[in-house]
C-alpha cells in the first residue's frame, strides 16, 4: 500500500492524448517589461542554431530596439490584414503558418484578443490549433492574464484586465518564469524601456508600485511552482514511482468521530494557510462504523461539514482499518504532511490494539506527521450492535453440520484412519465461517474438537486424550477454525466496503446520466433536485439570486414558498458561498440546510436539503457522496450556462456580420446606381445626349431589383411567404426568365436544353420566376465574357432537376453551400468582388417554401458553377384532367 504497483491509467490516458500534438512553452512574467519576449526570442535562436525549423508567427516589440534586433535572424510569417470599421487590423495568419508547418513557431501575447472576423476570437485558440497540428509553440503571458488569478490581481492593483487565458492552457505547458526584481523593473520603466515617458510616470504611480510588483512576482513564482508540481505528480503516477517528492506541500488531516475532530480541522486550516498548500480532510470508512451511534455520526458529519466550509477537499475511502486507509491515501495523493489526533487511551487498550499514531509514524517514512494531543477527548464506547455473536439459528445450523460430519465419520471409520476423519471436521468450520461469520465458525471449531475427541479418539466416550499426537490434531483443528473465522470476517467486511463504494459510484454514474439528458437550465435544476432527493432521502430545493432576493428555481417534491428564516439562510449561502441553516454554524434555526454551488468565480446557485423527521439532514456517511453530487451539479450548470453564453455570442456575431454586410451592400449597391442616375440627369440638364435615357432606365431597374431583393429577404426571414400554387410549364418559365434578364445576359450565348415533353410542376409561378431570374442573373455576372450559359432539365428517379451552368471561376471547393447564406460573399474568391449576397439566399428561401431543394456545385470541364433546382416527384403533374364539356 505504500507504493503503487502499476502506473496510473488516467495519467496514461492524459499522456496518450498528447501524442502527435505540439508542445507549448510559456514564458511567464509578473508584469510588462520583465523581458518575456526578449527571452522567448533568445530561446528560439538557440533552437535555430541546433537545426530546428523556427519561424515568427507574431512578435510585439513595442518599439524596443534590443527586441527588434533579435527578430532579424528569423523567418517572419507576414500578418493577415483584416478590415474592421474602416480600419485595417493586422493579425497572425494562422493559415499561412499551418501551410508553412514549421517545427516551432513564436507567438507573442497569448492572451491577445483577435480582430473581429478572425477564425478564433482569442489568440490562445489559434495556438491550440497549431498544437493540434503538431507544431511546437513558444508564447508569453503576464500573471494577471491567467483566469483564476484575475480577481486576485485586481484586488490589490485596482486594475482588471479583460483579456484572460483559461488555466487549462497552462496545465500541460512548460512554464519558464522570466523574473526581474521590482527595483530593476522600475529603473527600466524610468529609463523609457517599457513605456514612453508620459505613460511611464502614470504607471509608476499606479500599477507599477513596488508593493504591487512584489505581490505580482510572488504570484508568478507560486503559479509556476503549482504547474510544475502537477506535472511532476502526473509523471510519477504514469511511471509508478514511489515517494511523496515534497517539492510542494500537500496536507491531509485525518477526521474521525472523536469530539476533537473539529479542532484538528481548524488546525489543518491554519497550517495550510501558513504553507499556502492545498489540503484534504480524509475520512476512512472501516467496518466499525456499523456500530456507531447517532452521537458519533453527528460529530463526524459536523467535522466534515466544517472542513468543506473552510475550503478543504473532503475525501472518504474504504479500508479495513484507519491506518491502512490513511497509508493508502497519502501514498496515492503524494501528501507531504499529515495531521492526526492523539486521544487519551489506557495503556491496556494500546497493548491490546496498538497505537494508530505510532504505526503511522513507523510505517510512513518521509511523511511529516503532526500529532495534536486531545486531552479529555476519550471516545465514548461505540454502541454495541445487536446479536454481535451472530443469530441463534446460526449456531443451531452449525451444530447440525457438526453432527452430520460426526455421523459420516462414524459410517466411514472402518475405511478411514483418524487423521482423515479429523479433516472431515474442517468442512463445518469453513461452511460456518463463510455463511455465518466469525463466532459461529469458532463455535464450529470448538464443537468439532470435542466431537472428534469424544467419538473417535481412544478411549472413546470420554474427553480424555490418551495419545499425545492427538492433542496436536485437536490444537490444529482449533487453530484452523480461528484463522478461517478471522479471514472470513475480513473478507465479509471488505465485501461490504466494496459494495458501498460500488453503490456510490453507481449513484454518481446515474446522476451524471440524468444530468446529461437535460436540454435546458430548468430541466437540469429539476433533475439535480430529484436525483439528490432520491439518493439521500431528503427534500431538495434549488435557488438562485435575483434582484428581489433568492428565487426558487426547482424543488423535489414541489415547494412553492419559504419562511423568513429559510430565505435568510439561502441568501447567506448565495452571497457568501458558505453553508447555512440546520446543522451548520449559521442561522441554525432554519429547517433547511443550504449548500452553495460555486465555481472559482462566483456562487451560481444554492441547494437546500431538509428532512421531515428529527434526524440530521445529512448523515456522515453521505457527506462524501453529497460533495461529489454538488461538484458534478455545479459543473453541469456552469457548462450549460457557458453553452448558452456561447450561443448568444454566436448570434451576436452573426448579427454584427449581417449588419456590416447590409451596410456595405447598401452603401455600394444603392450608391452606385444612384450616382449613375444623378450623373445622367446632370448631363440631360445641359444637353440631351444619346444613351442617357437608357442609362437612367437600366440603373433604375438595377436599383429597383436591389430594393425588391431586400423586401423579399425580409419576407423569407419573417416567414411571411404566401404560396399560390399552379401548374407551370418549365419551357415557358425558363423562356420568360431569360427574356427578363436579357440585359444581364448580354454577351453570353444562351443554350436551352429543356424538353417540351417534361411534366408540369406545381409551384408558385411568381416565386419560381424570382428563383430563375436570380440564378440567371448570378450566372450572367460571374460567367466569363463571351461564354455560354446553359439551362438544362433532366428527369431522374424521384425528382426533376433544372440546372443553370456557367463558365466562370466556379466556387471554392468544400464551401459551395455557403453561397446560399444571407449577405455571404466568399472571401478569397472572385465571387467576393461583386454582388450583395442576397440573390442566392432568396433563391434558397423561396425554393424551400415551395418544397424544392437548391444546391450548388462545380463543373469539371469547362470550369464553372452549377446551380440546380431539384423538384420532387410529388410536385410533378404527369396527366392533366380534361375539363368537362358545357
Amino acid at each position: 500500500m505504500n507504493q503503487p504497483e502499476r502506473p496510473d491509467p488516467e495519467a496514461f490516458l492524459r499522456a496518450a492524448a498528447q501524442e502527435g500534438r505540439g508542445r507549448l512553452k510559456v514564458f511567464l512574467g509578473a508584469a510588462p517589461g520583465v523581458g518575456k519576449t526578449y527571452e522567448m526570442l533568445l530561446r528560439g535562436a538557440e533552437r535555430m542554431r541546433v537545426g530546428t525549423d523556427v519561424v515568427v508567427g507574431v512578435v510585439e516589440t513595442h518599439g524596443r530596439a534590443e527586441t527588434e534586433a533579435l527578430t532579424r535572424g528569423y523567418e517572419v510569417i507576414p500578418r493577415k490584414d483584416i478590415a474592421h470599421q474602416g480600419h485595417v487590423l493586422r493579425e497572425m495568419d494562422i493559415d499561412a503558418i499551418l501551410a508553412r508547418h514549421p517545427q516551432l513557431v513564436l507567438v507573442d501575447e497569448l492572451a491577445h484578443t483577435n480582430a473581429p472576423g478572425s477564425r478564433h476570437p482569442k489568440r490562445y485558440q489559434d495556438v491550440e490549433e497549431l498544437l493540434a497540428a503538431g507544431i511546437h509553440v513558444f508564447s508569453t503571458i503576464n500573471i494577471q492574464h491567467i483566469e483564476s488569478l484575475n480577481d486576485v490581481v485586481a484586488s490589490f492593483t485596482h486594475v482588471r484586465v479583460r483579456e484572460t487565458v483559461p488555466d487549462r492552457i497552462l496545465e500541460l505547458a512548460e512554464i519558464e518564469v522570466v523574473d526581474l526584481p521590482p527595483d530593476e523593473l522600475i529603473e527600466r520603466l524610468r529609463a523609457g524601456k517599457v513605456y514612453v515617458p508620459e505613460e511611464a510616470t502614470r504607471a509608476l504611480a499606479h500599477f507599477f508600485s513596488k508593493s504591487n510588483l512584489s505581490a505580482l512576482r510572488e504570484l508568478a513564482l507560486r503559479r509556476a511552482a503549482q504547474a510544475v508540481d502537477v506535472q511532476m505528480l502526473d509523471y510519477l503516477k504514469s511511471h509508478a514511482l514511489a515517494g511523496n517528492w515534497a517539492v510542494g506541500e500537500r496536507l491531509v488531516v485525518a477526521v474521525s468521530e472523536l469530539p476533537s475532530s473539529e479542532e484538528l480541522v481548524r488546525a489543518a486550516k491554519r497550517t495550510a494557510d501558513a504553507l499556502r498548500a492545498p489540503w484534504t480532510a480524509l475520512h476512512v470508512e472501516t467496518p466499525r462504523e456499523e456500530h456507531f451511534g447517532e452521537d458519533e455520526r453527528r460529530r463526524l458529519a459536523a467535522a466534515l461539514n466544517l472542513a468543506s466550509q473552510l475550503g478543504a477537499a473532503v475525501v472518504s475511502v474504504p479500508a479495513d482499518s484507519a491506518v491502512e486507509g490513511i497509508k493508502a491515501y497519502v501514498a496515492e495523493s503524494r501528501a507531504t504532511q499529515l495531521i492526526v489526533g492523539k486521544s487519551m487511551r489506557s495503556r491496556w487498550f494500546e497493548l491490546r490494539h496498538g497505537s494508530v499514531v505510532d504505526r503511522l509514524v513507523r510505517e510512513t517514512p518521509g511523511l511529516a506527521v503532526h500529532v495534536l494531543p486531545t486531552a479529555g477527548a476519550t471516545p465514548a464506547p461505540a454502541q454495541k450492535p445487536k446479536r454481535v455473536f451472530g443469530a441463534p439459528s446460526s449456531y443451531g445450523w452449525t451444530a447440525l453440520m457438526v453432527a452430520a460430519v460426526t455421523g459420516a465419520g462414524s459410517a466411514l471409520s472402518h475405511i478411514l484412519n483418524l487423521a482423515n476423519v479429523a479433516l472431515l471436521y474442517l468442512l463445518p468450520v469453513m461452511v460456518a465461517a463463510s455463511l455465518f461469520g466469525r463466532w459461529p465458525a469458532l463455535f464450529a471449531g470448538a464443537l468439532s474438537s470435542l466431537a472428534y475427541n469424544f467419538f473417535f479418539l481412544p478411549p472413546t466416550g470420554t474427553l480424555t486424550v490418551q495419545n499425545p499426537e492427538n492433542v496436536i490434531t485437536i490444537i490444529v483443528l482449533l487453530g484452523v477454525a480461528v484463522v478461517t473465522s478471522h479471514l472470513s470476517a475480513r473478507v465479509r467486511a471488505q465485501a461490504d466496503l466494496a459494495a458501498g463504494s460500488a453503490r456510490q459510484n453507481a449513484a454518481l454514474a446515474g446522476f451524471l446520466r440524468q444530468l446529461g439528458d437535460a436540454s435546458n437550465e430548468e430541466e437540469l435544476m429539476q433533475a439535480v433536485c430529484a436525483e439528490i432527493a432520491r439518493l439521500l432521502d431528503v427534500r431538495t430545493t434549488m435557488l438562485t439570486m435575483s434582484p428581489d432576493g433568492p428565487q426558487l428555481r426547482a424543488a423535489y417534491p414541489p415547494e412553492d414558498r419559504f419562511e423568513t428564516m429559510e430565505r435568510a439562510a439561502a441568501q447567506w449561502t448565495l452571497e457568501r458561498g458558505m453553508p447555512a441553516g440546520r446543522g451548520s454554524d449559521t442561522l441554525t434555526a432554519s429547517d433547511w440546510l443550504f449548500y452553495p454551488l460555486k465555481t472559482s468565480e462566483r456562487t451560481i446557485a444554492a441547494i437546500g436539503l431538509a428532512r421531515d423527521d428529527a434526524r440530521d439532514t445529512v448523515r456522515s456517511d453521505q457527506i462524501p457522496l453529497l460533495m461529489s453530487l454538488l461538484d458534478q451539479a455545479t459543473l453541469a450548470l456552469e457548462r450549460m450556462r457557458l453553452g448558452e453564453e456561447m450561443r448568444g455570442v454566436a448570434e451576436l456575431r452573426e448579427r454584427d456580420r449581417l449588419r456590416a454586410a447590409l451596410l456595405s451592400s447598401v452603401s455600394h449597391d444603392l450608391r452606385t446606381p444612384l450616382t449613375s442616375i444623378q450623373a445622367a440627369v446632370r448631363e440631360l440638364k445641359h444637353a440631351p445626349a444619346p444613351g442617357l435615357i437608357e442609362t437612367i432606365d437600366a440603373e433604375s431597374q438595377r436599383l429597383n431589383r436591389f430594393v425588391a431583393n431586400l423586401l423579399d429577404m425580409a419576407r423569407v426571414e419573417a416567414g411571411a411567404i404566401k404560396l399560390r400554387v399552379e401548374p407551370v410549364d418549365l419551357t415557358d418559365a425558363v423562356a420568360s426568365a431569360v427574356h427578363d434578364t436579357r440585359a444581364t445576359l448580354e454577351g453570353h450565348a444562351i443554350e436551352l436544353d429543356v424538353s417540351p415533353n417534361l411534366p408540369l410542376v406545381r409551384v408558385d409561378p411568381q416565386l419560381f420566376h424570382h428563383c430563375l431570374i436570380n440564378l440567371l442573373d448570378n450566372a450572367g455576372r460571374y460567367a466569363d465574357p463571351g461564354t455560354a450559359i446553359t439551362v438544362a432539365a433532366e428527369r431522374s428517379v424521384g425528382s426533376l432537376a433544372l440546372s443553370i451552368l456557367d463558365e466562370g471561376p466556379g466556387l471554392p471547393t468544400g464551401r459551395e453551400h455557403e453561397v446560399f447564406e444571407t449577405f455571404r460573399r466568399l472571401e478569397g474568391s472572385d465571387r467576393s468582388k461583386t454582388g450583395t449576397g442576397l440573390g442566392l439566399a432568396i433563391v434558397k428561401g423561396f425554393a424551400e417554401a415551395m418544397g424544392l431543394h437548391v444546391e450548388a456545385s462545380n463543373r469539371g470541364a469547362p470550369k464553372g458553377a452549377i446551380f440546380t433546382l431539384r423538384i420532387p416527384e410529388d410536385l410533378l403533374i404527369h396527366d392533366l384532367e380534361e375539363p368537362e364539356s358545357a
